[in-house]
């Protein structure tokens, strides 16, 4: 019996690898999801690229520019790097189709404007990389849109103005780096400033700008060295400001204070966007309340909480039962427990003023101590202990009073050998096992007799 082999499948399977080696360009490397065309010597995209690609690495080439639905064929694409080339501009609509963008690197090319239309649609953007460009204009509606914006560095640049006005809580809720070091600022809108989310305050990194000593702008870093901020405190040595703007005239103004004696701080805590700091300890299963009081003073306020152990807290995406959010900005949680330590961050919002503010409250749950001994236990274990002891005093204690009758020492038999025919110097004579020695110092040696008859001890 003969069996004809089906040639559909094999067919099939050739057919499908040919196919994935036309979408994959002979300059490239392509292996599972990642093509990688870098250093391929590319002046422009190529024509045809595999459309299930997750990661595109372009760098290191010469692409000058970027058109309209450039990756439009790679609706799963997450991750692009376009470093080290000569973009110089973007196209309108040049990302269209790519939403699925989550990781975009443009640094080290030659970008001078960056544009409000550059970015659109890139709604799950997390991370945004333009260092290293010659960026001097970044346009007021940039970011608008990243609502998933984690980190954006804007560093080693030419900026001069950056629309700070245009980052709020609602717009970049999880925005938590902002690196605009190393450019050329020299005066910033300080109330712009103020007003940022208290996240993206905490990641704002400025150092190596020329920024003109005045009390505005001490006031803010004052505010931030206050807490401790890692943008501050990694860069102490090169957070420079001039004096009267003059460039040979420039301080370390994080180490030498001096010259900000005349300035009034407090008006800086005490300024529309305020960080009160507080410390909270409560034992588990305690209940407790953080409230939100900031120098907000609109009673048209939302609030949102920032939890260690439960993220983001607002009234409509409270799910548990044990947590409640009052109007006024409250925060109750009717049985902490130990995982529930940490930092609390409380936003309030006064939409309508455009202006938010920040409350941090430390929260430290302790377990509860051991529970001590009743008193009413240790008083009977007292007086059972004190029982047992007089009871062992009174019927195991020997008597020793002088009117008790001593007992009589147990009768030892006589051997009926003759006791001159013992060869051991240490043995006794019969005549003197029955003689009590009571000042014996030597435990188990007994007296013996000496050579003229007369007891030897070991005293003697």
């Amino acid at each position: 019996m003969t069996s004809v082999l089906n040639p559909g499948p094999l067919l099939l399977l050739l057919c499908l690898l040919h196919g994935s080696e036309e979408t994959c360009p002979s300059m490239c490397l392509c292996v599972s999801d990642t093509v990688s065309c870098s250093s391929s010597g590319l002046a422009k995209l190529p024509q045809s690229l595999p459309p299930f690609s997750v990661t595109l690495d372009l760098s290191h080439n010469h692409l000058s520019w970027l058109g309209a639905g450039s990756f439009n064929r790679m609706p799963r694409l997450e991750n692009l790097r376009l470093t080290h080339n000569q973009i110089g501009s973007l196209g309108h609509g040049s990302f269209n189709n790519a939403s699925s963008l989550r990781h975009l690197d443009l640094s080290s090319n030659k970008l001078h404007v960056v544009e409000q239309h550059y970015f659109q649609g890139l709604w799950r953007l997390e991370e945004l990389l333009l260092y290293n460009n010659k960026i001097a204009q970044v346009e007021a509606g940039t970011l608008s849109g990243l609502s998933s914006l984690k980190k954006a560095y804007f560093s080693l640049n030419q900026i001069t103005h950056f629309p700070f006005f245009s980052i709020q809580d609602h717009s970049h809720p999880f925005l938590s780096m902002l690196d605009l070091s190393s450019n050329r600022m020299s005066r910033l809108p300080w109330e712009d400033v103020k007003a940022l989310p208290g996240l993206v305050q905490r990641g704002l990194y400025l150092h190596n700008n020329s920024l003109i000593c005045d009390c505005s702008m001490y006031s803010v870093f004052w505010h931030w060295d206050l807490r401790d901020y890692d943008s501050l405190r990694d860069f102490t040595d090169e957070h420079t400001c001039t004096i009267y703007g003059n460039p040979r005239a420039s301080i370390r103004f994080l180490r030498h204070s001096r010259f900000f004696q005349n300035c009034t701080l407090e008006k800086a805590v005490s300024m529309p966007v305020t960080v009160l700091l507080s410390n909270v300890v409560v034992l588990e299963g305690e209940r407790v309340h953080l409230d939100c009081q900031t120098s907000l003073s609109s009673t048209d306020l939302t609030f949102t909480w920032l939890s260690p152990s439960k993220g983001y807290i607002t009234q409509s995406s409270i799910n548990d039962t044990l947590i409640s959010l009052f109007p006024n900005g409250t925060l109750e949680i009717q049985a902490v427990k130990v995982n529930d330590s940490g930092l609390y961050v409380c936003t309030a919002v006064d939409i309508k003023q455009a202006l938010n503010a920040t409350r941090e409250v430390n929260v430290t749950v302790l377990l509860p101590p051991a529970e001590p001994f009743n008193t009413g236990y240790t008083t009977l274990l007292g007086c059972v202990v004190t029982m047992i002891c007089i009871l062992v005093y009174l019927f195991l204690t020997p008597c020793r009073c002088s009117c008790c009758k001593q007992p009589k020492p147990p009768a030892i038999p006589i051997a009926t050998y003759d006791p001159s025919t013992l060869t051991s110097v240490f043995s006794p004579s019969i005549r003197d096992q029955h003689k009590i020695q009571p000042n014996r110092h030597v435990a188990f040696m007994e007296p013996m007799l000496s050579e003229e008859g007369t007891e030897w001890t070991p005293e003697s």
